[in-house]
């Protein structure tokens, strides 16, 4: 049989190889006759893919002329967990490995993580991932043992005190508004921390 196509689809980013992809389709498929009339040959072969902890959905089909295809979608990690163990959380909140082909460059999360209860952290993640100011600017996110959540923005020695993540769009919006307002007036560097938790109040501790 010649040898299977494999196309990525969305992100370029190579969590997997086609060369991985390519020798787990090969070795499922051993003893299989006739591929293009084998549904269940198929089924085998994408759940082989799908069990694979970098792939979030597998399609294999054959073409007309008999080659074997396969479509992957990776999964896509939006934070990196480093505490006593290091893998991603991925944007549908999962925990996902590390890899060992490609290091994605996004928020580290440090403190007090587990893997079993990342929906805080993942909120946290997922905020920073669609938003252009703070996926500029913070690069850590630290979940303290009472789920008290801080971030550490880039080029600014103050730490950013998030509290929980209720009302996180209205305390994200005070966060930029002091931040620009600190900006043009050239203080933020005056600063060790700034507080959100309290509604509709940014509480700053001078350096």
């Amino acid at each position: 049989m010649s040898k299977p196509v494999v196309t990525f689809i969305g992100e370029n980013n190579l969590f997997i190889t086609i060369e991985t992809v390519s020798k787990l389709l090969i070795q499922n498929q051993e003893g299989l006759k006739n591929v293009a009339k084998e549904t269940l040959a198929l089924n085998k072969l994408e759940n082989a893919l799908n069990s694979n902890p970098m792939i979030k959905t597998a399609e294999v089909y054959v073409t007309v002329n008999g080659t074997l295809n396969a479509d992957i979608e990776q999964r896509n990690p939006i934070a990196r967990v480093s505490t006593n163990a290091s893998y991603y959380i991925d944007d549908e909140g999962f925990f996902m490995p590390l890899s060992t082909n490609y290091s994605a460059r996004v928020p580290l999360v440090t403190g007090f993580v587990e893997k079993n209860n990342l929906k805080n952290v993942y909120k946290v993640a997922n905020k920073i991932r669609n938003d252009a100011f703070l996926k500029k600017n913070v690069f850590e996110i630290h979940q303290s043992i009472d789920k008290t959540i801080y971030l550490k923005l880039r080029q600014c020695k103050f730490l950013v005190q998030l509290g929980d993540v209720m009302n996180l769009d209205k305390k994200i919006n005070n966060l930029k508004a002091f931040y620009q307002k600190s900006l043009k007036e050239k203080t933020l560097d005056d600063y060790k921390k700034v507080n959100l938790q309290f509604d509709n109040q940014v509480v700053c501790t001078k350096a």
